[in-house]
């Protein structure tokens, strides 16, 4: 083929088979658009990437001849089997890798996560009475989505003042459900219960329409259609529609006072930040909409794979797709790569033309100026947590005489009722920060009578085990408890033979004067630390965060054996009628109290069923 395999030179025998191994890909790859995985020996993908031209794609990599150390040569390395999948055009190649990405999450490939997932405001204009409320996904209908807020508290106080000033239905449901009586929103001046039929559409959808000018950021446009309306009510004696008019102009004049001009327009712009410290990449990106800051995000990417340019191209894949909420213009600091192709992706989505600039100069680069900002400062912030970390881990070894940094904790909760529902809650905490992904609950399995002794061996037994087998056992464990829950504890470990691989500590809390106190295996007396020691306080964050993590959980358990020990005993109600009901009224004590006439309004409920539910309940009654 004319090509020169010279990947790896550790020694002739893997050489040579290396150079068999790209061969017999080659020999199959066209010349054509598509998508490549690499798999290792398990079938897992290790990288997704795309081409024009498959085959000079792929050649690059027979002909790799770096360091069989570096990022791409421990890829191709471990890189046993390539899979091709061929496209027509590289725009529908660009769109599958992103597709694949998402999917399987490969190794090497850029992943963004943030750890959140950023809520809109869902305007739903297409239906008769349009509701408005919190969403976190975006669909394919015709309503109109505001966001993403990266503040939810934000976004909760913006739905707040929407809910005062002009009050919407919420109920659920894109059909209006008729109703006899109003719901308790419209008691409380929440809602202008249009399910009665008594009110007035063109008021209603007026509300839509200020709603909308104050989520696009119309704010000047509002105030002057509310002072005018203000002015007219004054002038025909309607002192009360003018007070609140008054109240409400105040409400957004407040509002507007707290955003922030970010620039001299109104167009609706994503700008991009980059920022590189060594491997380490931060990518900053700011929400303006109508000229106004709406919001920013931040992503880490500790050591990712490929250049600046193709990390921004993956980074823009990954962001937007016929989903997202694309703005007519996009501000990066530098081209990506496949820029054109971007952009003709970006067109089709959106359904209108979007521009991706690079600004020299002018506004535009001052926005990117302050993303590049916000990028840089990730890795100031990365840098005072880690030197926070090491000052807390320096403390926690010095106070607790820990053998090693405690760079993994964690700390177990039981929570049962009478010994029902019982559930052990682990958590885990990695150099000084919740490791979400690593904590964990378990169903207590060997007995259903209230001893907390025996649900915690079998806990530990479980995750220690587990420990062993997949060489994740932490530094430090916290025991909630006193020196009976510890010895539990030490002696499971013990059996399993690791009681010397990780450093344990019960803290309890025995009596209101005396606070919190510490215990360590094999010490007679417990460590007592004033209130106030960063020691204690981070400990007793740990302990809560366990609390916390096993109550939210158990409380879900005892709420579905509430639910099953009394609706699925009513003949008729099964999984999808029990949900619908509970959908309507809210709880189980509203479905208790409702009337047969309110029954029937929920969906699938017809007379009989509605009159079935109603005796149940006033029989036990």
């Amino acid at each position: 083929m004319g090509i020169l395999f010279t990947a790896f030179t550790l020694n002739q025998q893997e050489s040579s088979i290396h150079v068999m191994f790209w061969q017999s890909v080659l020999s199959s790859a066209p010349h054509s658009p598509g998508v490549y995985l690499m798999l290792d020996a398990k079938n897992c993908v290790l990288y997704v990437g795309k081409a024009k031209d498959l085959f000079k794609r792929l050649s690059s990599y027979a002909r790799f001849s770096g360091s069989p150390h570096s990022k791409t040569g421990v890829m191709l390395q471990k890189t046993h089997k390539v899979d091709t999948i061929l496209t027509t055009t590289e725009k529908e190649a660009l769109i599958l890798e992103a597709s694949l990405i998402k999917k399987h999450k490969p190794k090497y490939n850029i992943i963004l996560r943030d750890d959140k997932s950023y809520p809109y405001i869902k305007v739903t204009v297409q239906e008769e009475w349009p509701r408005v409320f919190m969403t976190r996904r975006k669909t394919k209908d015709d309503a109109r989505y505001f966001g993403p807020y990266s503040s939810s508290a934000n976004m909760w106080a913006t739905l707040h003042l929407i809910s005062r000033l002009f009050p919407l239905r919420n109920c659920k449901g894109s059909q209006l459900k008729k109703r006899k009586r109003p719901c308790l929103n419209r008691q409380i001046g929440k809602c202008l219960a249009p399910c009665t039929g008594n009110t007035d559409k063109e008021k209603y959808l007026q509300h839509v329409e200020n709603i909308l000018m104050l989520l696009e950021g119309r704010n000047n446009e509002l105030l002057e259609n509310l002072k005018k309306e203000m002015g007219e009510a004054a002038k025909n004696l309607e002192y009360e529609k003018a007070a609140k008019l008054r109240d409400q102009i105040f409400a957004v004049t407040r509002t507007t006072e707290k955003q922030v001009i970010s620039a001299s327009h109104s167009k609706d712009q994503d700008v991009f930040g980059f920022a590189r410290k060594d491997a380490a990449i931060t990518i900053a990106l700011l929400y303006i909409r109508n000229g106004l800051i709406n919001g920013s995000r931040t992503f880490f990417l500790a050591d990712p794979y490929g250049e600046d340019r193709a990390i921004l191209s993956q980074v823009l894949s990954q962001l937007y797709d016929r989903f997202s909420q694309i703005p007519g213009e996009i501000l990066l600091p530098f081209a990506p790569s496949d820029m054109e192709l971007h952009e003709e992706h970006l067109n089709e989505d959106r359904g209108s033309r979007v521009y991706l600039k690079i600004p020299r100069r002018g506004d535009g680069h001052k926005l990117i100026e302050m993303a590049n900002t916000n990028a840089r400062q990730v890795f100031a912030d990365q840098e005072k947590k880690k030197n926070s970390w090491e000052n807390l881990s320096d403390a926690l070894c010095k106070t607790l005489h820990l053998d090693r940094p405690p760079a993994r904790i964690e700390c177990l909760d039981i929570s049962n009722t009478s010994g029902k529902q019982a559930i052990g809650s682990l958590v885990c905490f990695r150099a000084g920060e919740p490791d979400k992904g690593n904590f964990r609950h378990y169903k207590i399995r060997t007995i259903d009578t209230p001893d907390d002794y025996t649900m915690m061996k079998e806990v530990l037994q479980r995750r220690l085990s587990r420990g062993v087998e997949e060489d994740n056992l932490p530094d430090l464990f916290v025991v909630d408890g006193g020196k009976g829950q510890l010895n539990v504890a030490v002696s499971v470990a013990g059996e399993l033979g690791v009681e010397d691989r990780i450093n344990w500590i019960g803290i309890a809390k025995e009596r209101e004067d005396e606070g919190e106190k510490l215990y360590k295996p094999g010490r007679k007396n417990p460590i007592i630390l004033p209130g106030h020691n960063p020691v204690l306080l981070y400990l007793m964050r740990i302990r809560d965060e366990s609390h916390r993590y096993g109550v939210t959980f158990h409380r879900k358990l005892r709420n579905r054996a509430t639910l099953a020990s009394e609706l699925d005993q009513i003949p008729g109600i099964g999984s999808n009628k029990k949900r619908q009901l509970l959908r309507h009224m809210g709880s189980l004590k509203r479905i208790k109290n409702a009337q047969v006439d309110e029954l029937q309004e929920v969906q699938g409920i017809g007379p009989e069923l509605a009159s079935a539910v109603f005796d149940y309940f006033h029989k036990i009654i």
